[in-house]
């Protein structure tokens, strides 16, 4: 028997297959050939440790996704039971099974008012994909073909199918692959720091909303089918409303008949406070999508939820709904997501972002906000942006080219902690599990990080 192979050259085997052989997401492979990508093994509670036993404190709780935290043996014990018992079965051929009946009462239960029957996917994306077939079709049925525009926000981030990248606002998802599709439009999006000027927050929250007005009036109200929007923007930079701004959006949509579809895969299963960011922020959805948090990333899974206007239309209809995939309300799948809001349930994580916790999180959030780079902080329940600017009292950002959000990063990373750069914009989500210790030696962590790019960038 050889002897074992010693761990860095172990790491360097890992990195050099993966050079090779496999595609990240959004990622430049030359430099990442180059470098070697970070080799991940393991994972506990709010730790994530790599193959040269560097521990990491998981300010992003994955993809924004892990809520219970890592290594829960509840879900893991909810999936090998599901693996022995129904491994797999299609939902096809009128078909179900325990798991997906469960999951979709359950769902029923904890999802906005209304919100009561489902359709399963794989993922944001296709759930987003989903929704743009199932908005089309509820208006076809309503016999108003001529309303298939999609209004959507800049900076919004929906996912990578070609209709939900369509729909997302991150303009540099579009060349490479000739996008948006015909029927996608976007308008401005509520970020006050970076667009308000001198206007008020709420000033600014009346501006924005009634920019979709504009564009609906401007399309004309027949042509336009639905508004498709996050509570709050991830991806785009952690956009928070401010409070005049989805009360607006509800009257707008009511007025000219216009679908208003949530894109709840981020703000879903407790991380502003509520179950659903739909809750938190006062938002009346006719649909939402929901992914990450449904299974605390343990499984790929996502679901559409249908209110009564577009569900008892599609559920009443003589016609064949010519849609689905192989792995829809996957057994495996469902019974750990099952599994996972039984446990958000039972250790009541909703109520404690909502409560201490998140509590505590925005405290030490905005504790950063005295530091000489921090423009600002800002959050809700267990999820928060640190803004990074040149001058605190114009809001004057640095000069792309510096990468300030960048190098801020690999600082992190180099501290042991992750956190998201999104320009200069550090996001934090970490798993709702976090206790006030961890979250102390979070902040911590961020702090002292921000203090090296803040030397770094005195020299530079």
């Amino acid at each position: 028997m050889s002897a074992p192979i010693a761990k860095s050259n172990q790491t360097k085997r890992w990195q050099e297959m993966d050079a090779a052989h496999h595609l990240h997401p959004f990622t430049t492979h030359k430099e990442l050939a180059a470098t070697g990508a970070r080799v991940i093994t393991k994972a506990k509670g709010v730790y994530i440790y790599d193959s040269e036993g560097n521990r990491l404190l998981d300010g992003m709780a994955g993809l924004w996704c892990v809520q219970v935290g890592y290594g829960r043996e509840e879900l893991a014990e909810a999936g090998y039971k599901a693996l022995k018992e129904l491994p797999f079965y299609n939902t096809f051929f009128q078909t179900t099974h325990p798991y997906v009946a469960e999951l979709s009462a359950k769902l029923a239960e904890v999802t906005p008012k209304g919100i009561e029957r489902f359709f399963f996917a794989n993922s944001g994306s296709e759930g987003n994909d989903s929704a743009v077939k199932i908005i089309r079709y509820y208006w076809n049925l309503k016999k108003q073909p001529k309303k298939k525009v999609i209004i959507a926000r800049d900076k919004a981030y929906h996912g990578v199918t070609l209709a939900a990248a369509s729909l997302s606002g991150l303009t540099s998802m579009h060349p490479q692959a000739d996008l948006p599709l015909p029927g996608f439009v976007h308008i401005a999006c509520p970020d006050w720091y970076g667009k308000g000027g001198d206007m008020s927050r709420e000033d600014f929250g009346i501006k924005t909303a009634r920019a979709l007005e504009d564009k609906i009036l401007e399309l004309g109200p027949e042509n336009v089918a639905a508004f498709v929007a996050e509570p709050i923007q991830g991806a785009g930079g952690l956009i928070i409303p401010p409070s005049t701004y989805w009360g607006e959006i509800n009257r707008i949509c009511e007025k000219y008949d216009v679908l208003l579809h949530v894109d709840e895969v981020i703000c879903g299963f407790g991380r502003t406070g509520q179950w659903f960011g739909s809750d938190t922020l006062g938002i009346a959805p006719d649909m939402i999508n929901m992914a990450k948090g449904l299974s605390s990333g343990y499984q790929p899974i996502a679901a559409v939820g249908l209110g009564p206007k577009i569900g008892d239309v599609l559920f009443n209809s003589d016609e064949e709904w010519s849609h689905g995939f192989t792995y829809s309300g996957h057994p495996v799948a469902a019974a750990v997501a099952l599994a996972n809001l039984e446990l958000i349930q039972k250790e009541q994580l909703v109520e404690k972002a909502g409560g201490a916790s998140g509590a505590y999180f925005q405290k030490k959030l905005a504790e950063l906000a005295d530091h000489p780079l921090v423009g600002e902080t800002r959050g809700m329940g267990m999820i928060g942006a640190i803004e990074l600017v040149k001058n605190k009292k114009t809001r004057e950002r640095f000069a792309e080219d510096l990468g300030v959000g960048y190098r801020c990063r690999k600082h992190c990373f180099a501290n042991g902690l992750i956190m998201r750069a999104i320009g200069d914009t550090m996001v934090l989500s970490p798993p709702l599990v976090i206790t006030e210790a961890e979250m102390d030696e979070l902040f911590g962590l961020a702090r002292h990080c921000i203090d090296l790019i803040a030397k770094e960038i005195s020299v530079i």
